[in-house]
C-alpha cells in the first residue's frame, strides 16, 4: 500500500490536516451530454454545434483548452462515471462495468472492491469532496451519500419540464429560481469546509438525459429547428421531427450551460476561480438516437472536455489528440502534486494541457466499449459485447455477439403493425429497449419499412458485422464499413493487434470464456422488463 492511500496522521489524532497543495477541482459532468458547444464549431464543417449557444462553456474552453476528440470509456451511465473516478478501462471495474452494477455472486470478488478512486485519494490529502445530483455508482467512492449537496433543490435535472409547465410570463423569475438551487447548493458545499481548503466538487445534472419536453428548445430557448436542417449527421433523417428532437436535446444543452455559468460566477466571488481546475465534460452521447447513446461511434461515445486553470492550462489550448475520460483521475491527482496508481489507465493530461509537452507524447487513442446497458434488453438478459480502438484517423469496432442485436431485441417492432405510437414515445421497453423512447425513435420505428431510409434503419438498428473499420479522414460520420476492403488489410490488421493486445494485458473478462454472459457478471433471475422512460431507468 503506497503513501497516498493512508489517512494524514494529523486526522488519525484528529488534528486539522494541512491544506494540500494543489488547485480546487471542479467537474461539470452532464448526463448524456455528446460534444455539442459553441465551441466545438467548425467553419466548413456543419453540425449540431451550430445551432447552440454556449457562453459559459466556451469562456473555460477560451481561458483554457478544448480537447477536440475526448471519448469515454464507455457509453453508458455507471461503467461510464466507474472509469472516470477508477483510471481504468470500464471492463476491470466488475459490478461497475455495467449499468446499475449487477453482480450475481460474493461481493468480496467484485473486481471494484479494491478500487480506491482519485476522489478518496484527494480526500486522504486533505481536499474537502462533495457532489450534487447524480452519481450512479457507489457513493461511498465520494466519501457517501452524506457529500451530495442538493438541499437547496434540483430542479435544474427537470429543467424543461419544470419551465414548460409554467406561465410564460412566470419563465423569467422561475429560470433565475432554479438557477439559485445550483448556486445555494455550491455554497453549501463550500461553506462546510475548513478555511483554505482545497475541494473537488462534481456537479452532475440530469436535464440532458431524457425525457425533456418536446418543443422546449424553441419556446425555452429560441433554438428553431429549422437551423439544424443540412447539420445532422446522415445516419440521421433530416426531417422536422428529428430536428425538433435535437434542438429540444440542445435547450437542456443550454440550461447545463446557464448552470455552469452561475458556478463559475459564485466561484469568482468568492476568490476561488483562478485557483480551480474546472473541467466541463459528459458521461456518454446524446440519448434516444441510433448510433448515440451505448454506442462507441462518435456520436455515442464522443464527449466535450474543456479545461481552465490559469497557470496549470494553457489558455486558448486545443488538442486534436484522441484522449479518454480515465484520464482525468491521473490529470486530477498531478494537479494535487499525488501520484496516480500503477493500475490507472489513464494519462497525465497536464504536460500537454500546460504546453510544456507536444501531442505526440499522448498516447493517440482511446478504448471505447461497453456490455449491458439495459439489463433486460435481449432475450436471457445477455449484453451486447463490443469493443473498439479510436485512432486520430481511424475507428476499429470488435462485435463479438455479432448475431445479437446492438439496441437490444426488436420485440413489438418485430410485429408488421409494430408498437402504437404513444406507448412507443413512452416506453424505452416496447422495442430496441437499449435505445431511449423519444420522438426520433418513434419516428424511425414508425417508418422502418420505408425504402427511403433503408440504409438509415440498417446502419442504426440492424445487427453489426463482427469488424468494423471506418477512415475518419474520409468518412467522419463513420457510415462505410472498410473492414473487408482489401485496401486497409494492413491497417485493419495493425488495429486488430493493437485492442487485442490490450485487452489482453488488462485481463478483460471478455476473453476469458465470455464471462460477461454469465454469474457474476449476468444475472439470469431477472425477468424482461418494459419500464415507462424515466431518469432513473438508464
Amino acid at each position: 500500500m503506497t503513501f497516498r492511500f493512508l489517512l494524514p496522521l494529523s486526522l488519525i489524532l484528529g488534528a486539522p490536516a494541512a491544506p494540500a497543495a494543489g488547485p480546487n477541482i471542479v467537474l461539470a459532468f452532464a448526463d448524456d451530454y455528446g460534444a455539442y458547444a459553441s465551441c466545438y464549431r467548425e467553419p466548413g464543417h456543419p453540425s449540431i454545434s451550430d445551432a447552440v449557444s454556449t457562453p459559459a462553456i466556451d469562456r473555460i474552453a477560451r481561458e483554457g483548452s478544448r480537447c477536440w476528440n475526448a471519448f469515454v470509456s464507455a457509453s453508458s451511465c455507471s461503467p461510464s462515471r466507474a472509469a472516470v473516478v477508477s483510471g481504468r478501462h470500464f471492463f476491470r471495474n466488475g459490478s461497475h462495468s455495467q449499468l446499475h452494477t449487477p453482480w450475481d455472486g460474493d461481493r468480496s470478488n467484485d473486481p471494484w472492491k479494491p478500487v480506491r478512486g482519485f476522489p478518496l485519494c484527494l480526500q486522504d490529502a486533505g481536499y474537502r469532496i462533495g457532489w450534487s445530483h447524480k452519481m450512479h455508482i457507489d457513493e461511498d467512492r465520494m466519501g457517501g451519500p452524506q457529500r451530495n449537496y442538493k438541499k437547496a433543490g434540483g430542479r435544474i435535472n427537470n429543467f424543461s419540464e419544470v419551465m414548460m409547465a409554467a406561465p410564460a410570463a412566470e419563465r423569467p423569475a422561475l429560470k433565475a429560481a432554479i438557477l439559485d438551487e445550483v448556486r445555494r447548493n455550491l455554497r453549501d458545499f463550500l461553506d462546510d469546509r475548513r478555511e483554505g481548503q482545497p475541494f473537488f466538487y462534481w456537479f452532475n445534472p440530469t436535464n440532458t438525459h431524457r425525457t425533456w419536453v418536446r418543443g422546449s428548445g424553441k419556446e425555452l430557448w429560441g433554438i428553431d429547428p429549422d437551423s439544424l436542417k443540412g447539420k445532422l449527421p446522415p445516419f440521421l433523417p433530416d426531417n422536422p421531427a428529428v430536428r425538433e428532437d435535437v434542438a429540444d436535446f440542445l435547450g437542456e444543452v443550454q440550461a447545463f450551460d446557464a448552470a455552469v455559468g452561475v458556478l463559475t460566477e459564485e466561484l469568482e466571488r468568492r476568490g476561488e476561480m483562478d485557483r480551480t481546475l474546472f473541467v466541463v465534460s459528459g458521461d456518454n452521447g446524446i440519448p434516444g438516437f441510433p448510433r448515440g447513446k451505448t454506442s462507441v461511434y462518435d456520436f455515442g461515445s464522443r464527449v466535450p472536455l474543456v479545461l481552465r486553470w490559469p497557470g496549470g492550462v494553457k489558455a486558448g489550448g486545443s488538442v486534436k489528440a484522441p484522449v479518454s475520460l480515465v484520464d482525468l483521475a491521473p490529470t486530477f491527482l498531478a494537479a494535487a502534486n499525488l501520484p496516480a496508481d500503477a493500475d490507472m489507465n489513464g494519462q497525465n493530461l497536464l504536460p500537454v494541457l500546460k504546453g510544456d509537452a507536444p501531442e505526440s507524447t499522448l498516447r493517440g487513442h482511446a478504448v471505447i466499449g461497453r456490455e449491458v446497458h439495459f439489463h433486460a434488453a435481449r432475450a436471457g438478459n445477455l449484453p451486447y459485447p463490443v469493443r473498439a480502438l479510436r485512432t486520430g484517423g481511424f475507428l476499429f469496432v470488435h462485435n463479438f455477439k455479432p448475431d445479437r442485436n446492438p439496441l437490444g431485441d426488436p420485440l413489438a417492432a418485430a410485429d408488421p403493425a409494430g408498437p402504437k405510437p404513444g406507448p412507443l414515445a413512452n416506453n424505452t421497453g416496447s422495442c430496441f429497449p437499449d435505445l431511449d423512447a423519444s420522438p426520433t425513435k418513434t419516428w424511425l420505428v414508425g417508418h422502418r419499412a420505408d425504402p427511403a431510409i433503408a440504409e438509415i434503419w440498417d446502419i442504426g438498428f440492424m445487427p453489426r458485422p463482427e469488424f468494423e473499420l471506418f477512415d475518419l479522414a474520409k468518412d467522419p460520420h463513420q457510415m462505410k464499413n472498410v473492414a473487408d476492403d482489401p485496401a486497409y488489410a494492413t491497417t485493419r490488421a495493425d488495429l486488430a493487434a493493437r485492442l487485442d493486445r490490450i485487452l489482453r494485458e488488462n485481463a478483460d473478462p471478455r476473453l476469458a470464456n465470455d464471462a460477461f454472459d454469465s454469474p457474476p457478471y449476468l444475472t439470469r433471475a431477472a425477468q424482461r422488463e418494459k419500464p415507462s422512460v424515466k431518469k432513473a431507468d438508464h
